[in-house]
């Protein structure tokens, strides 16, 4: 069975949505945002890309990345990985061609059992909404997430709303850095 991992940029108040500049939110690009870039925060991202064998991440935000990542070195590695976009509206001529293997997968059933193939961690990216169904359906088995001293009031949440049992977490790696930015990895408590 393949691990789920979550990572997300995400602000004190649980706001994930365009952290890096996406149009449309009045607080976009808060991550760049009077914070002293310091790279020993990030290494997570590094890492990531060394342990992930798939990414996976909602419509929305494979239309986003799917311009821009296939060109940046930062990100060469997802270039060869096999890419997951779950959506019931994207059809597979919408898919780019320099992003290696893609599959459009049209539920949460698709991701459960993408879940019980052989292989590596299969990492989520962006996708708020995807983010918030896969939790509430329990599929998610860890998260890595980069909290940033922000409160941002209103956007995207990390986590839903729904009316649920208590979903137990079990901190696995933690760090706080001199800029305020901290890292906080959870392991989802079958």
């Amino acid at each position: 069975m393949r691990t789920l991992i979550s990572t997300a940029f995400v602000s004190l108040d649980g706001v994930v949505e365009a952290p890096g500049g996406e149009p449309g939110y009045r607080n976009s690009g808060w991550t760049f945002k009077d914070i002293e870039f310091l790279p020993e925060a990030f290494e997570i991202k590094g890492r990531e890309q060394r342990e992930a064998a798939a990414m996976l991440m909602g419509r929305v935000s494979y239309e986003a990345f799917s311009p821009v990542w296939p060109d940046m070195a930062d990100f060469a590695t997802y270039k060869v990985m096999p890419k997951y976009v779950v959506s019931t509206t994207l059809d597979e001529k919408d898919l780019v061609e320099n992003w290696g293997e893609t599959t459009v997968l049209r539920s949460l059933d698709d991701v459960a059992a993408l879940k019980e193939t052989e292989g590596g961690p299969v990492i989520v990216h962006g996708s708020a909404a995807l983010n918030r169904s896969l939790s509430d359906a329990g599929l998610i088995d860890r998260y890595h997430l980069l909290v940033f001293p922000l409160l941002l009031g209103a956007g995207k949440r990390l986590f839903g709303d729904a009316d649920k049992d208590t979903q137990q977490l079990r901190l696995v790696e933690h760090e706080a850095y001199a800029n305020g930015l901290q890292l906080n990895v959870f392991d989802v408590v079958p």
